[in-house]
């Protein structure tokens, strides 16, 4: 697939009101932006690994252990890497950043500014 240079992907969840504050950002910074909603868009276990690549992290890393649905049916229990892809891949509302991937620079926005980054 072929993409604009200057494109920037982001990867978001629209339930959460700052994701839409930092899609808000991110649209500031590329006029050509590829916008993933988690929640409707399945993510498969290669783009998982290529998304995790590029920010080098760890699946686990991705997510928010404050929610109730990790404390419910993660937590406590021992995951190998591919087991933590498949929660990843399976519970992706547990993401607890939009991303952010611009050429081969990706960043896992915590902050507002750090999609700023990739500018």
């Amino acid at each position: 697939m072929k993409t604009h240079p200057s494109e920037l992907f982001f990867y978001y969840n629209p339930s959460h009101a700052v994701d839409k504050q930092m899609r808000a950002y991110a649209r500031s910074i590329a006029k050509h932006i590829n916008e993933i909603n988690i929640e409707k868009e399945h993510i498969t276990l290669t783009g998982w690994r290529s998304i995790l690549e590029k920010l080098n992290l760890r699946a686990k890393d991705l997510l928010n252990r404050a929610h109730p649905d990790y404390q419910e049916k993660i937590a406590g229990r021992t995951w190998d890497d591919e087991s933590w892809l498949l929660i990843l891949s399976k519970y992706p509302h547990l993401i607890k950043a939009p991303i952010a991937i611009k050429r081969d620079k990706a960043v896992l926005c915590t902050t507002p500014n750090r999609v700023l980054e990739l500018d």
